[in-house]
């Protein structure tokens, strides 16, 4: 191949290659190319263009895809508004303590997208990034033509492939459904429910379907329940004044928990021991399924107990941070009152005749893997997951933003996500400056 044309146009080069059949190729170039138009690629956006850093962002869908639809119909955030946005503009139109609607938040994207001008190319998926033989950067193909990078980022967020653990067999008379297809009830087919994970989308979703009328049952695991709010401010406050946001990343293998938290009807706290009170049936971690009838784990008693500790904890640092600061704020001993047992944590159910109990339905809220197939292995370990150190890929010039606990418990927070952005936007200027260099003579 041989170049012919080359013409700038901004952020841009476009260049015209001819191959062996003299049939004309158009290869775009720029310095940074973002995959990604979430909360993640936004953020990264914004910093690099404050930085005078060209760059592009490549979305397969549209702009904060996710949240238009791979959530449910009520979902509202899980944190307010004050706090659960980017540094550098508020929402519009809501309280500062409202919990903002789904629509509310992809208006607010959106918003922010025209806003900071971010150059993004919708609807143009990335099948495959390759680095360029005997050349500095990247070859980017997509479904709209190739682009030339220097630097890659992966900024496609926590969100990708919907995890389903292989218990119940396809082939099973019952309608399956990951918690990221979960619309609303009137979608499911008549009867029982049985959600599996207890994290805050399991724990809404189980809440709807419950107040729907529903028959549910809900396989609770280990995680993290905190207060909405105590001593008159919310938990993400105390997070933050606790330094808990910060908590770094746990070392590989660490086992993770989730974390029960809702925003639902103003913000309350989630209490699976209410949920059981009000008639739903908690059963423990789900284990496995033979001849219509689901297993679960002896372990219901110690999940809601490892909730509790984890609320109290927060308590009593709380309580140790008002008396240290002299803060007053009113007392609230009625948040350590705890509801009694019911009936289905004191003897759990260890199997579940489906048929029998009529559950037409199992909903798996029980979260998401990665998909950075296009990467053809770079910068991953063996197992497909991110290999890096703060977002820094161990491949040269590739770079990832918006995963999990990528440098701090608040990473895959849409306030997070600006701080891991605004440290990797530096990293890429740092080695664009050391590019640059020439010594004297």
């Amino acid at each position: 191949m041989a170049w012919v044309l080359g013409v700038s146009f901004g952020y841009e080069v476009l260049c015209v290659l001819r191959n062996a059949e003299g049939v004309a190729m158009t290869i775009q170039t720029t310095e940074v190319v973002i995959v990604g138009a979430g909360q993640s690629g936004l953020a990264l956006s914004a910093q690099l263009s404050e930085r005078g850093i060209e760059h592009l962002v490549l979305e397969r869908d549209r702009i904060a895809e996710r949240w238009r639809t791979c959530r449910w119909d009520s979902l509202v955030a899980n944190g307010p508004a004050w706090h659960d946005r980017f540094p550098t503009m508020e929402f519009e139109d809501y309280n500062r303590d409202a919990f903002v609607p789904r629509e509310g938040v992809v208006a607010y994207f959106e918003s922010f997208a025209r806003r900071i001008k971010a150059p993004i190319k919708c609807g143009v998926e990335v099948t495959r990034v390759s680095r360029r033989s005997g050349a500095a950067g990247f070859t980017v193909e997509t479904s709209a033509g190739t682009w030339r990078a220097r630097v890659v980022v992966a900024a496609t967020g926590s969100f990708q492939e919907p995890v389903i653990p292989r218990v119940v067999p396809t082939a099973a008379k019952v309608f399956q459904l990951h918690s990221s297809g979960y619309k609303n009830p009137r979608q499911l087919p008549d009867g029982a429910v049985l959600v599996v994970g207890a994290g805050s989308s399991g724990a809404q979703i189980a809440q709807e379907l419950m107040e729907s009328g529903r028959t549910v049952y809900l396989s609770v695991s280990a995680h993290d329940r905190l207060p909405r709010r105590y001593r008159g401010r919310d938990n993400v406050w105390w997070l933050g004044v606790l330094g808990l946001w910060e908590m770094p990343t746990p070392r590989p293998g660490t086992k993770h928990v989730t974390i029960a938290v809702s925003g639902v009807d103003g913000g309350k706290t989630i209490d699976y021991r209410r949920f059981g009170h009000l008639g739903m049936t908690l059963v423990g971690r789900t284990d496995s399924y033979k001849d219509g009838k689901i297993y679960f784990a002896d372990d219901l008693q110690e999940n809601i107990a490892y909730g509790d500790k984890n609320y109290f904890d927060l308590l009593d640092a709380a309580d140790l941070y008002i008396s240290d600061h002299g803060l007053d704020l009113p007392e609230e001993p009625e948040a350590r009152e705890i509801l009694p047992d019911p009936e289905c944590v004191k003897n759990p159910l260890r199997e579940l005749d489906l048929a029998a109990a009529d559950v037409q339905s199992i909903i798996w809220a029980t979260g998401y893997g990665f998909d950075f197939g296009w990467l053809e292995g770079k910068g991953l370990d063996a197992a497909g997951n991110p290999a890096h150190t703060r977002g820094i890929s161990t491949e040269s010039g590739l770079y990832f933003v918006g995963l999990p606990w990528q440098s701090r418990r608040g990473s895959s927070f849409i306030w997070g996500v600006w701080q891991d952005a605004k440290f990797i936007a530096d990293q890429i200027a740092i080695q664009r400056d050391y590019l640059t260099y020439s010594p004297t003579a």
